[in-house]
């Protein structure tokens, strides 16, 4: 163990990151700026090739610090597993999404474990760091590795630490967020916090992989109950007639027992409409039913048809219906500034109202293309023309490219879901807020 310190300390253990996206690509770079040799596994031929030629498919991932990254010999790619049989440190970043009957999908860490453990020797350390229910760590992986004949903690060190990304942040990246990790056992801790600590500015060790799992899903369930809480808050304001934005900030001027959160067409990402449910999973095995996050799922979900409603409400008081009237969406990504559509809830917003009819179009800097159903839809140029034309403007996602101002002047309806006018004055009433 001490010789596995040393070795990790001087950065000379080689490190491995399976899977290669929006967690995998931005950590194989900070390692490797850190002064590893770090090499990145992907099955997606793609993604290896545009690595191996300095290309970035991140926007949070500078190309310009991976091309110089892997001209160093400090970064490569392959989709090869043998490459495992020379790597001291394996770290999985693969995806964990959800089945259609809302059931955690770890067939990927799976694949991923079983491809170490044809590899797995003394001194290797393996880290997980994909999110999923608590007890996957000890409870899956492990029985594979342990079934080779080494000792955890002993000859090999395994261990959860759950990833951190927030894409589009400019203030919080990998190095500045603080990491948890959580070891089979001690030894299996203390490793990993040390290896973490060469690369990552702050890392705290927790007692056990399902102390780190479980934080992750607290993290993100916390979010989400508390994302639904103010959606529901949006609705009740709406019945009462008061603006729910002017509430949130008189609220937020309380110093202590408040922290603001803002409602929306819907939570989306890889994280807030997923995670939770991989806690829910995890408590019906318990007989358990975890209501209140089931209320929160049922809220957030319910909002993209609020959405459309209150479209329809706004049109009808123009005299117009859904079915026909020319609409833009703007913004289809589930966060600000970033072109990730994962769960994004534009997209069942752009269901409903073409479910009713509506002659629609969209616009989003960062997503050029856009595949719903057996439709592909492409981003409409911004135009004056094109405004004026539209009966709505629905603002899904607040890109901070666009100029909501000239919007809001060339158009005769706008549906703000962000509170992206807040600063507009509005005497037509065209501005209806969620």
């Amino acid at each position: 163990m001490m010789r596995l310190k040393d070795k990790i300390i001087k950065k000379k253990v080689s490190v491995g990151i399976i899977g290669l996206g929006y967690v995998g690509l931005p950590l194989a770079v900070r390692f490797a700026s850190a002064g590893f040799d770090i090499t990145g596994i992907d099955i997606d031929e793609g993604k290896v090739r545009k690595i191996n030629q300095g290309k970035s498919y991140i926007p949070d991932v500078r190309e310009e610090e991976i091309r110089n990254l892997v001209s160093q010999g400090k970064l490569r790619a392959t989709i090869d597993y043998d490459t495992l049989r020379d790597l001291d440190v394996l770290i999985i970043c693969v995806p964990t999404p959800l089945r259609k009957t809302k059931d955690p999908d770890i067939s990927y860490i799976v694949q991923a474990v079983r491809e170490i453990k044809k590899y797995l020797r003394e001194e290797h350390v393996v880290v997980l760091e994909s999110t999923t229910y608590p007890g996957t760590t000890r409870e899956l992986a492990l029985p594979e590795l342990k079934s080779t004949g080494l000792k955890v903690g002993k000859d090999f060190f395994l261990a959860f630490s759950p990833e951190r990304v927030d894409p589009g942040n400019s203030r919080y990246s990998i190095k500045n967020t603080p990491k948890v990790v959580g070891g089979i056992t001690p030894e299996c801790t203390e490793i990993v916090r040390l290896l973490y600590s060469q690369a990552i500015d702050e890392v705290i060790a927790v007692s056990s992989s399902e102390v780190a799992e479980m934080t992750k899903l607290l993290e993100n369930t916390f979010r989400a109950t508390n994302i639904a809480l103010v959606n529901e808050m949006a609705i009740i304001s709406d019945k009462l007639g008061v603006d729910v934005w002017e509430i949130i900030d008189a609220a937020s001027t309380k110093p202590f027992g408040f922290m603001p959160f803002y409602p929306g067409p819907g939570s989306g990402g890889p994280c807030i409409p997923i995670d939770p449910h991989y806690l829910s999973w995890k408590l019906r095995t318990l007989n358990y039913n975890p209501r209140f996050i089931q209320l929160a799922e049922e809220i957030n979900s319910s909002m993209p048809a609020y959405v459309v409603e209150k479209i329809s409400q706004a049109l009808n008081k123009l005299k117009k219906s859904i079915k026909s009237s020319k609409i833009l969406i703007l913004g289809v990504a589930y966060k600000k500034n970033v072109g990730d559509i994962r769960e994004a809830p534009a997209l069942e917003v752009i269901n409903g109202l073409l479910d009713k009819g509506a002659n629609l179009v969209y616009n989003d800097p960062y997503v050029p293309k856009l595949g719903i159903g057996d439709k592909v839809l492409k981003s409409v140029q911004l135009q004056e023309k094109l405004l004026n034309e539209m009966d709505c403007v629905v603002i899904i996602t607040d890109h901070s490219l666009y100029d909501f101002e000239w919007i809001v002047k060339n158009v005769k309806l706008v549906i703000d879901t962000r509170n992206a006018t807040r600063d507009i004055i509005d005497s037509t009433g065209k501005i209806i807020k969620l």
